[in-house]
């Protein structure tokens, strides 16, 4: 896309870290990308694709797709599109934007992940998501897809295991969401929709997702 890339290589001795005595939790999320919980601390890290600038790009490359269609209209003959000079540049323009794109996303994933590990936890665990299952929702793939949590796991698991950091993730079926964090009672009955934990046993109310990280905090493989 018409930009350099410029790497080299270093060597050094990677001098293992002092780890902290604090585990940490993490859930991820459609409304917020991470909820951390890291000690009696709550780390919340935002969703970057409802920031202003992703949106105002996201909305300028959708009248751009717009203006390119009605350009191959405008230049069609018969069954048969014309590609003019115009459209490639166009395109071109397009494809700058998507890069664009995703390197905002990649950016912003690296700069969370770098932090949660700077911060030297005696271990980390998260949830093994079914990642292809959550697409099968119409209403949420999109979003879900957006939020490139592969992507995130993979990049939370590699530098644990640079910084000699101890990763687990949970089974599929670990009721992380469901459970109080308080007194342990399931709620079998939680929707998607309740972002608000309300224990009918212990009477604790908390955020959905953190009560999920505490819970994931302290679990124990």
């Amino acid at each position: 896309n018409g930009k350099w890339i410029l790497s080299f290589g270093m060597e050094c001795e990677n001098q293992a870290p002092v780890l902290t005595d604090e585990p940490m939790g993490i859930d991820l999320g459609i409304k917020e990308t991470m909820t951390v919980a890291y000690g009696d601390e709550q780390i919340v890290f935002h969703n970057i694709n409802k920031s202003r600038k992703v949106r105002l790009l996201k909305k300028q490359m959708r009248h751009l797709q717009c203006s390119i269609s009605r350009k191959y209209e405008a230049n069609r003959q018969g069954n048969k599109y014309i590609k003019t000079r115009n459209i490639e540049r166009a395109e071109e323009k397009l494809r700058k934007m998507y890069a664009r794109l995703t390197n905002i996303r990649n950016n912003y994933t690296h700069q969370c992940t770098h932090k949660l590990v700077s911060l030297l936890p005696c271990r980390v665990v998260m949830e093994d998501l079914n990642v292809q299952g959550m697409m099968k929702n119409k209403h949420l793939s999109k979003a879900i897809q957006e939020q490139c949590f592969f992507e995130v796991i993979r990049q939370m698991k590699y530098k644990c295991e640079w910084n000699g950091i101890p990763f687990y993730q949970v089974g599929r079926f670990y009721p992380s969401s469901k459970t109080c964090s308080r007194c342990g009672h399931i709620k079998s009955d939680l929707k998607l929709s309740d972002r608000t934990y309300t224990c009918s046993e212990c009477g604790t109310v908390i955020d959905r997702d953190f009560n999920a990280a505490i819970n994931l905090q302290r679990y124990t493989a």
